[in-house]
């Protein structure tokens, strides 16, 4: 009789997100949720408003497979003010489920068995999986705390003949880091001499801090052909439920990930879609009073992380905060977020579902802080405990 293994050999080299299972503890033993990247408070009302509109007015069937035209269009007038890009939203734009999917069809339609994918560590979970699942090859290129900069030259080494792609993600989950000029300008160099593709994820680029600013890829000289730009409206207007992200990339490549996007998912909910143009028409003032807002989080965040005297990375952009627990004596991250659910009552990631290996990341816990000033306050009532155990 034969016997046939059931399952892909793919799925053996990957586990199941760290980062949603966290969410499913919180739930399990009532822990504050600072896990899992999702504001807990209300997106803008006029958002809302627009969802509603849309469904009434009957835009409950497909959009067209790569987005609604109008809101398409309302990208590229966004684009171009905020970027300075000017994307042709006809040949350019493709809307998405999430800015998950965005980057799973961006690799099936780029990627072929051999070819390598450069990732920096430590890195958003969903990447490598996605390379696997690409028949790529990933190679991995660390970030040193506590700043989170890179090696040239180990950068330098990671390029090669098969190096088809690097992902770059900035402002970076889980760090918090913001890549500078110099360092897109040697990524760029580097991707000229190899001729590789950058597939960038720009998600958190209005959270910045400290009057940094956000440099995307395709605005580098000669790397707009070159750049697959991926974003969505989950970070920005606090909708992660909706579903809506967006590609920008040459018509070429554009045409390669439509066709994969198709197969994949037919397309993102259509009323949401319409409802988006309203996000993409706010105005200057939106995003400053956004970015003000994650900075007072921020501020509120790392006082409590002063008071039970832990170390940490101060993030230059997004919403987590990156933490030393070494301190502690856990032999691995995941048990010290399991101990810190059930025990103190407050969710976090472990770092070692940032790292290829695990133990890299024992001595790290990520923490999410796009949160109701309440749920902040009950996270630091509840931390406060592990004061005691810092000066034991």
């Amino acid at each position: 009789m034969i016997q046939k293994k059931k399952t892909s050999a793919k799925v053996d080299q990957f586990t199941e997100s760290v980062i949603r299972e966290m969410t499913r503890v919180a739930m399990k033993y009532g822990a504050v949720n600072l896990a899992q990247g999702f504001p807990d408070f209300s997106c803008p009302s006029e958002l809302k408003q627009a969802a509603c509109d849309a469904i009434a007015e009957d835009i409950n069937q497909y959009a067209l497979t790569w987005g609604d035209r109008s809101f398409r269009h309302a990208i590229a007038q966004k684009v171009r003010w905020y970027l300075g890009l000017d994307v042709d939203p006809e040949r350019q734009i493709t809307v998405t489920c999430g800015s998950t999917e965005a980057m799973a069809a961006t690799m099936l339609a780029t990627i072929d068995p051999g070819d390598e994918v450069i990732i920096f560590e430590p890195f958003y979970e969903n990447y490598a999986p996605d390379a696997i699942l690409a028949n790529a090859t990933p190679r991995y290129v660390t970030l040193h705390p506590p700043h989170w900069t890179f090696d040239q030259a180990e950068l330098r080494q990671a390029f090669n003949e098969h190096t088809k792609a690097i992902i770059i993600n900035t402002p970076h989950n889980p760090t918090g880091k913001v890549f500078t000029r110099e360092e897109l300008a040697l990524i760029a160099e580097l991707c000229h001499q190899w001729d590789a593709l950058v597939f960038t994820d720009e998600i958190y680029e209005h959270i910045l801090y400290d009057d940094r600013k956000h440099i995307a890829m395709a605005t580098l000289p000669g790397m707009e052909e070159r750049t697959v730009t991926i974003n969505g409206l989950s970070k920005t207007y606090s909708i992660t439920g909706w579903r809506v992200g967006y590609i920008l990339a040459n018509p070429e490549l554009t045409e390669a990930i439509r066709k994969v996007h198709d197969f994949l998912t037919i397309g993102a909910p259509a009323p949401l879609q319409r409802a988006g143009v309203t996000a993409m028409q706010f105005p200057i003032d939106y995003y400053n009073n956004l970015a003000a807002l994650y900075h007072e989080k921020r501020s509120t965040f790392l006082q409590i992380l002063d008071q039970i005297e832990i170390p940490y990375s101060i993030p230059q952009g997004a919403y987590y905060v990156m933490a030393d627990i070494s301190q502690f004596g856990y032999s691995s991250s995941l048990e010290f977020a399991y101990y810190l659910s059930q025990e103190i009552g407050v969710a976090a990631v472990p770092g070692s579902s940032f790292f290829r290996q695990p133990e890299d990341g024992r001595s790290l816990i990520r923490f999410c802080f796009s949160k109701r000033p309440e749920t902040l306050q009950a996270a630091r009532e509840r931390l406060l405990q592990l004061r005691q155990i810092v000066r034991a």
